[in-house]
């Protein structure tokens, strides 16, 4: 099980790295055919297609991430929950960002390969 979940803990890296390299075609290729996305702009339902428009016409950058507490629970062999801390920098619309979120992700295998099918942020304040 271990391996597994290193396996979920690598997809995850590599899905932050999707976009920093604003790989949209790598993005849409990890996304479920059906995808919840919650966070500071509330929650939408997306498909492969409209994410892969949105790493494309995204008005952002990220420029580096780092992931910190990480966890996995795997509560069958074809679902995995990871939950962790992330830093990341970069620019919103022009604008320097620099922040510190809590994010999960549950992954889902279709097949012989995992699809993100919920991905949440939560902004945590400094204290």
């Amino acid at each position: 099980m271990s391996g597994d979940k290193q396996t979920i803990i690598d997809l995850e890296t590599r899905f932050w790295q999707s976009m920093v390299d604003k790989d949209a075609k790598l993005a849409k290729s990890m996304i479920a055919q059906e995808c919840l996305i919650t966070g500071p702009m509330g929650a939408m339902k997306i498909d492969p297609d409209r994410y892969e428009a949105m790493t494309e016409e995204g008005r952002w950058t990220l420029q580096s991430f780092k992931l910190s507490d990480v966890d996995v629970i795997m509560p069958t062999d074809e679902v995995a929950v990871i939950a962790y801390t992330v830093h990341q920098k970069g620019d919103m619309k022009g604008k320097p960002m620099d922040m510190t979120c809590a994010d999960s992700t549950t992954w889902v295998r279709d097949g012989q390969s995992w699809k993100c099918a919920l991905h949440t942020e939560t902004m945590l304040q400094n204290a």
